[in-house]
């Protein structure tokens, strides 16, 4: 493989987790992965865009769950997870905007619009308050939401997701800023290539996809001002070998309000926040960590209080 052709699915990479993993796992895991069919599925206009959901398990007393996938994937990212995460709730999960089944329009590609559209997307089908889970670009859409629209999100979990560019590994920039429209021919046979022409209804857009996330990927980018409007429960949750700086994912955890003192013997000054480092993770593996909604669904149900082990009881 030549050095272009490396550089250009690193490139690739670097923005989103290798879509051919998820079929990796579904042959490996055929029952979980076939078991799940959709309840419900669909397209719904929100702002210019059509996009494409999907409803999975059954209305409970738990929040239903919006959950978001990474860039160049789909939601077929989380489809081996995808029993899992809805076994006791209601899961609706969204291709994003010119992702998957969702076709590219021509508005302006953002994560604040993205994050507006879903709160359009969730009213349309008729919820209120949701839990949401959002993995690399679907957690900076899911960040969006919460921030717009505190008021419709319960708890939040954001999966490898940075408040800014300054999050990443230095050498991560410049690759990302490699990707445009012109690698297309280069990047066949890739798992983010494969992915998408196996679902999007437009094929020849795949181009001029990779030219919008090039153009969205080379700008930079500071939510931190954003921060204090997540008044919900957040928990952040990366790889222990993730793309961005550790210093990074603690000082957002700081800005939350978590890690700031210890917790005290009943604790009593325990943050509503959560952090979660995943051993043995990446970037690109940690969407498919069995470890992933075992951690998060123990925060989204509130059972992550801790043990009492008080002497007498």
């Amino acid at each position: 493989m030549s050095k272009l052709t490396n550089a250009i699915r690193a490139g690739a990479l670097a923005l989103a987790a290798a879509t051919a993993v998820p079929a990796v796992a579904l042959a490996a895991q055929p029952a979980a992965a076939t078991a799940q069919a959709p309840a419900k599925s669909g397209h719904v206009e929100a702002n210019g865009v059509r996009y494409y959901y999907e409803v999975h398990g059954a209305a409970t007393a738990r929040p239903p769950l919006l959950l978001l996938h990474g860039g160049l994937g789909s939601i077929d990212m989380f489809r081996p997870l995808l029993p899992t995460f809805a076994a006791d709730r209601q899961v609706i999960a969204v291709d994003l905007h010119g992702h998957g089944r969702t076709v590219l329009g021509e508005r302006p590609f953002t994560l604040e619009a993205m994050g507006a559209d879903m709160d359009t997307i969730l009213g349309k089908l008729g919820y209120g308050k949701v839990d949401v889970v959002g993995y690399s670009m679907g957690g900076g859409v899911a960040f969006q939401l919460a921030a717009q629209k505190p008021e419709r999100v319960n708890r939040l979990v954001l999966v490898s997701t940075s408040y800014s560019t300054d999050g990443f590994h230095s050498e991560m920039r410049p690759m990302q800023a490699q990707l445009s429209g012109q690698m297309a021919e280069a990047m066949k046979g890739t798992p983010m290539y494969d992915g998408y022409m196996a679902v999007a209804p437009r094929k020849q857009d795949f181009p001029k996809l990779l030219d919008t996330l090039g153009a969205f990927m080379r700008k930079d980018y500071d939510s931190s001002a954003l921060i204090p409007r997540l008044t919900m429960p957040v928990m952040l949750v990366y790889g222990d070998a993730d793309m961005f700086k550790p210093d990074h994912e603690i000082d957002f955890f700081k800005r939350l309000g978590g890690g700031l003192r210890d917790a005290g013997w009943q604790r009593e000054h325990m943050s509503k926040h959560r952090l979660a480092i995943l051993p043995g993770r990446t970037h690109y593996d940690v969407f498919l960590s069995p470890d992933l909604p075992r951690t998060t669904l123990t925060f989204l149900d509130g059972q992550d209080k801790g043990a009492d082990w008080t002497v007498g009881k």
